[in-house]
């Protein structure tokens, strides 16, 4: 069965102070044209990873702007999670194996989730592929139906690509981050390009005074006297959290004392983070200046925000990346980022404005990239200032909304989505 997350309206007028004035007032202009429109969002988690808290803010705001919105989750036993791992994976390259047993299950479990949908929404936007088949088992009841992919689908797996393409079918807009993310068999479709947005006002990107980021990770063991090198991002193979404890382990040749900080989310649908999550505690348990930190021990979005704002260089070494709202995060604090040069996270940043971009698998020029931000501060703090302003102009959740609100207001006025769009590119 579905269970809703219930939050709190946000009102616009709190981010007049932090958005920009262009963004702000679209949005208050299509808050009016859409007054009472029922939305909902259908996702696999409450919590652990960009996509929860993408719709966190964004459902907020748009409740304050007068929208009648419902997140909902979807429940699956841990078959139906380990098959939803399988093929999120496949989706970004990995091999993926269809089987009889693991249609059932994923079918099985999206007919429960579809049966106690409610009736009386207008438009319905499901995210990502664990919840992708439920359109195929809900009755239409009049509501528009969007599916919205958050992952890099740029290389798929064939036989995973084959196994969701099915389910796609009957949804009346698709919406991606990248062009290049499209599967060639949707090219022609109605389909929408818009990327995510960070949230300034939300714990996780609120301003903190120095002296309490510094409080804060000093009480998780980090010695504030020294260089501390960050990665927030999930325990999972496309990250590459054992790469990025190889790069530390060579800058810290040539920049002594060196810490490095791997903060983690666990969440409900990504049974493989906990076999990632103990190889990585396996290196840290040998090296005293590796810090591992997680939604089970006590870190939290302030926590993360403290750890991106002491960070002297944050590094996100994705593979493949959908987006990866942590970059705009540590880039909103002037934090420089070096990053691998995968999906979603071109968009951000770009050499010299925010930080590095690198091969991921360029372990060489990654340390060095790393090692250059860390002796060269001037040249750390010109970059990182730089990027917060592309965050801004870019990637808020403001902009982010305003490009689904459009959507919304298409789909209502003529069922139909548009090729391409979106405002940040």
């Amino acid at each position: 069965m579905l269970h809703r997350v219930r939050l709190a309206p946000v009102q616009l007028d709190t981010y007049r102070e932090v958005a920009p004035e262009s963004q702000v007032e679209e949005l208050a202009e299509l808050g009016r044209q859409l007054q009472g429109l029922r939305v909902a969002h259908i996702n696999a988690t409450p919590y652990g990873g960009g996509v929860s808290e993408l719709l966190r803010s964004s459902v907020a705001l748009e409740c304050g702007l007068g929208l009648a919105v419902d997140w909902l989750v979807i429940s699956g036993d841990s078959r139906f999670f380990e098959v939803t791992k399988a093929l999120h994976n496949g989706l970004q390259g990995a091999s993926f194996v269809s089987t009889a047993d693991v249609e059932e299950i994923y079918l099985l479990n999206n007919r429960a989730n579809a049966a106690t949908i409610p009736s009386d929404y207008d438009i319905i936007v499901v995210h990502d592929p664990q919840p992708a088949a439920i359109r195929a088992f809900a009755p239409r009841l009049g509501a528009r139906w969007v599916w919205r992919c958050h992952i890099d689908t740029s290389e798929p797996d064939p036989a995973a690509e084959a196994f969701l393409l099915p389910w796609l079918e009957s949804y009346d807009v698709l919406v991606f981050t990248l062009a290049d993310f499209v599967l060639p068999a949707l090219r022609g479709r109605a389909v929408e390009i818009f990327p995510p947005g960070i949230d300034p006002l939300s714990p996780k990107n609120l301003p903190l005074p120095a002296s309490l980021c510094r409080r804060i990770v000093s009480w998780y063991g980090v010695d504030n006297q020294r260089p501390l090198m960050v990665q927030v991002s999930r325990f999972d193979p496309w990250k590459d959290p054992l790469g990025v404890i190889r790069v530390f382990r060579r800058a810290r040749e040539q920049v002594p004392g060196l810490q490095l900080a791997l903060i983690g989310a666990m969440a409900l649908d990504d049974p493989e983070g906990w076999r990632i999550y103990e190889q990585v505690r396996s290196q840290a348990e040998q090296d005293s200046d590796i810090l591992v930190g997680t939604n089970l021990t006590g870190i939290s979005f302030v926590e993360v925000n403290a750890f991106q704002h002491c960070a002297w260089v944050v590094v996100q070494k994705s593979r493949r990346e959908g987006f990866g709202l942590v970059v705009s995060e540590a880039l909103w604090k002037e934090t420089p980022v070096v990053a691998g040069r995968s999906g979603g996270i071109t968009l951000q940043m770009a050499d010299g404005e925010g930080g590095y971009l690198v091969d991921p698998d360029d372990e060489d020029t990654f340390t060095e990239r790393v090692i250059e931000l860390l002796q060269n501060r001037e040249l750390a703090r010109r970059i990182g200032q730089l990027g917060r302003q592309r965050v801004r102009e870019r990637f808020l959740v403001t902009r982010y909304v305003a490009d689904e609100l459009r959507l919304f207001a298409r789909l209502i006025s003529t069922g139909q989505g548009i090729d391409t769009g979106g405002t940040a590119s």
